[in-house]
């Protein structure tokens, strides 16, 4: 029968945050990850906007370039909170989707809605990967008692489930349809 008194799950309690521990290094591994993630991005948006047939298309991903600048100092203002330098790890995850949206431009014709079709669903699977990150990261922060952090993050949650909405209604109302009115090829 153990003795011991069971660790309190709640950082609200006062306790102090643990500051050296593996589930903090985990957690600091993947904000580098992220932060490369998002340094990426930025210069990718401008090519996934030169690539966009349509203007509304062209507008949200010029306008989540400016978005995306944010997250990049919001994630060095997290660093800058919990005492770390920003460094960027390679996120192998979103270098593979970028790289897939670049294969879309290339296997798609210019000027097209159904190249337009491709870039949004490239894009909604960056924003996906960001959505879950981004989720996943902000409950570790809460979990450490980084509640900054945790805030900080869940506002760039908050704006990449906005992005998310943007590129699904861009499909929805126009661009899918447009699609599927082009002949094929051939």
């Amino acid at each position: 029968m153990s003795t011991t008194t069971p660790k309190t799950k709640s950082h609200a309690s006062g306790r102090k945050p643990d500051h050296d521990n593996m589930l903090r290094d985990f957690f600091v591994d993947e904000l580098k990850d992220i932060y490369w993630a998002e340094q990426h991005l930025v210069k990718t948006l401008p090519k996934m906007e030169k690539a966009a047939t349509t203007k509304e298309l062209k507008n949200a991903f010029s306008d989540h370039l400016e978005v995306t600048k944010t997250h990049v100092e919001r994630l060095e203002k997290a660093f800058d909170i919990i005492g770390e330098k920003a460094v960027a790890k390679k996120c192998d995850a979103m270098a593979g989707i970028t790289q897939e949206g670049q294969e879309i431009i290339g296997d798609t014709e210019e000027g097209t809605a159904t190249r337009d079709v491709g870039l949004i669903l490239a894009a909604q699977k960056v924003e996906h990967y960001e959505i879950s990150t981004y989720g996943g990261l902000a409950q570790l922060a809460t979990t450490l008692g980084l509640k900054e952090v945790a805030d900080i993050l869940k506002d760039t949650l908050t704006e990449e489930k906005e992005a998310d909405s943007t590129l699904t209604k861009i499909a929805r109302n126009d661009v899918n349809y447009e699609a599927e009115e082009e002949p094929a090829k051939g």
